[in-house]
């Protein structure tokens, strides 16, 4: 499957806004508490916020498209946008999802891979993301393409505090 991206500006806000709720409610709703999980989709896909999130000039949204057909989207943060580590030789991956249809397709792949080759254009020395403890599937995932985990932080689903693995990957070795 050969994968096209385009990255996302605000003709794209609509789109992105469906897609993030959807992958996000299909991948973790069964397993938060309905009210904390209700209230951190309002918060985290709202249209404002998304909105200012695409014109901030360190966030970098993408559609993946297989032919025409919308399959994925990834979200990366550099500099001062990064949640975490805000250093300028490494980029954040803050979201990477795969409508659950095409899942097990090698998307998620394609796109890492994607991520890997904009960073380093872009002079990166690493790559970062945070990924939730109890995501095996995901944290194996990233174990897989050579992430580690350095450290943890607290992530608020609505109030429930939960934990996610802060993970890197080297692109200069």
């Amino acid at each position: 499957m050969q994968l096209g991206f385009q990255r996302c500006s605000s003709i794209h806000l609509k789109e992105l806004i469906k897609i993030s709720r959807k992958t996000f409610i299909d991948a973790f709703e069964a397993v938060n508490e309905p009210e904390d999980f209700k209230a951190y989709i309002d918060f985290a896909f709202d249209r404002q916020k998304l909105s200012k999130e695409l014109n901030d000039p360190n966030t970098f949204f993408y559609f993946a498209y297989n032919s025409n057909e919308l399959v994925g989207y990834f979200k990366m943060n550099e500099n001062e946008s990064q949640t975490d580590i805000k250093l300028a030789e490494g980029i954040e991956i803050e979201r990477i999802y795969v409508l659950e249809r095409f899942q097990g397709m090698t998307i998620g792949q394609s796109m890492l891979d994607q991520i890997k080759q904009m960073a380093v254009a872009m002079n990166k020395a690493y790559l970062w993301l945070g990924v939730w403890e109890k995501n095996t599937k995901a944290i194996t995932f990233y174990e897989k393409q050579g992430f580690s985990k350095f450290d943890m932080h607290p992530y608020y689903i609505g109030k429930d505090r939960q934990i996610d693995w802060l993970m890197r990957f080297e692109l200069r070795t």
